[in-house]
């Protein structure tokens, strides 16, 4: 038997809740994606998503944790995308990192306010940024070894892996704080040289 309760319009709890979820999500990524972190408060978010404090509670334990939840989401896409351009089987480091650069330089420009939570929001909790430079310095070794070969020196290869993303993140946020009007082929270009040059430095 089903409890008073559990099923309001047709909808179960669980689906009720789920949908709170995303629509605190939505509102989030809007607000934080075209506003400052600084400018977005709880009751702003709850408001957009048409939610009580009460519900966005259940879900998140304050502002920051939302933010860390929306990036991890938004970062996620980003590098589903970006992997989706690598070639399987490419024959030298630029012939899969030049792609790979040109998708993630366009599809940030296509989402404005998904760049904003990526590179200009999310980074204020400076904790959060760092575990972001790593895992991302883990998901370029992972399109790496596309390429073929094994670093002989795993913890210099990381290093530079770390120093290379964090490299580029700034460039990136460079690029996003003068409202992306530099041709993105121009900038992939120039990163994916960058990479190029570094990664070289490993073998």
């Amino acid at each position: 038997m089903t409890r008073r309760g559990e099923n309001y319009g047709g909808r179960s709890r669980q689906e009720r809740a789920t949908d709170r979820r995303e629509r605190i999500l939505t509102s989030a990524l809007h607000l934080f994606g075209t506003r400052a972190y600084d400018d977005v408060t709880v009751a702003d978010v709850c408001a957009d998503a048409r939610v009580s404090k009460r519900y966005f509670y259940e879900h998140f334990t304050d502002r920051p944790d939302l933010v860390r939840a929306l990036h991890r989401e938004q970062n996620m896409w980003l590098l589903k995308g970006v992997a989706a351009a690598a070639p399987e089987s490419p024959g030298s480091l630029d012939e899969m990192l030049r792609p790979s650069v040109r998708r993630l330089l366009e599809m940030l420009r296509a989402n404005p306010e998904r760049a904003q939570v990526i590179y200009i929001n999310a980074p204020r909790m400076e904790t959060r940024r760092r575990g972001v430079i790593r895992e991302d310095a883990q998901f370029l070794a992972g399109l790496l070894r596309r390429v073929g070969g094994h670093p002989t020196d795993h913890l210099r290869s990381d290093r530079m892996l770390l120093a290379l993303v964090s490299g580029l993140s700034e460039v990136i946020i460079d690029w996003l704080s003068r409202d992306m009007t530099e041709d993105p082929v121009v900038l992939a270009d120039h990163l994916t040289d960058y990479c190029v040059a570094v990664l070289n430095s490993l073998t």
